[in-house]
């Protein structure tokens, strides 16, 4: 998945962001609002981690403009000011959840996969494909009851393919959604990618074909 952190202190900017790519996610590090619109402008978040007292304003008139301009995406505060009122009133304003400053790393990864599930609850969210069974909630898949282990962007690449079966995906877009703005990655690192995927697949019927020129899409023998 692909975060979007907006936070002015880099050495939790930087610490918060080494914690979630270990998880396999792509982060956009922002210091200012003006930052934080300029990467919405470009590309498509599926979490946004959003501090309240940021250089060129406060996280709550962003929070708040998201909102009224009809845009879902979910977002969790991060906020040192403890007060009940502070709490209620980014919840009223649109946040999904909160966390208090100074947090525990773990903390912060449990709320994010709360929030996410909160979000999807009214999906299925066991996904069941030509052989293959993939709940991405508990980041397991199973090819004919055999439990595959999935590296973190091995994971993500099948969650952006089984999404849309049929759909062709471009080395851009699957490069969009796995990695950063900060990442250097190269075609090549795609294909790696796709090759890692495809042999664990290997005893279903789903396969992932090469569209030449175009990209790859997820597809049933």
């Amino acid at each position: 998945m692909r975060f979007l952190l907006v936070e002015d202190n880099p050495d939790l900017a930087q610490s918060v962001a080494d914690r979630l790519r270990l998880d396999g996610h792509a982060v956009d590090p922002a210091a200012t609002l003006a930052e934080a619109r300029d990467c919405l402008a470009a590309a498509a978040y599926d979490l946004i981690l959003l501090d309240i007292s940021l250089p060129d304003g406060d996280g709550r008139d962003f929070l708040r403009q998201e909102r009224r301009g009809g845009r879902d995406t979910p977002i969790v505060v991060l906020t040192a000011r403890s007060e009940v009122s502070e709490r209620v009133n980014v919840l009223d304003l649109g946040a999904d959840d909160y966390v208090t400053k100074p947090f525990d790393f773990a903390e912060l990864e449990a709320r994010c996969r709360a929030v996410l599930r909160r979000r999807g609850a009214g999906l299925q969210t066991v996904q069941h494909f030509a052989g293959l069974t993939f709940d991405p909630l508990n980041a397991s898949l199973s090819v004919g009851g055999e439990r595959r282990e999935l590296r973190n962007r091995e994971l993500r690449l099948l969650e952006i393919l089984l999404a849309a079966p049929g759909r062709i995906f471009s080395k851009a877009q699957i490069c969009d959604r796995l990695f950063s703005y900060a990442e250097s990655v190269t075609d090549n690192a795609i294909e790696v990618y796709v090759g890692r995927l495809r042999r664990k697949l290997d005893g279903s019927g789903a396969r992932i074909e090469t569209v030449r020129g175009l990209g790859y899409r997820l597809t049933a023998e």
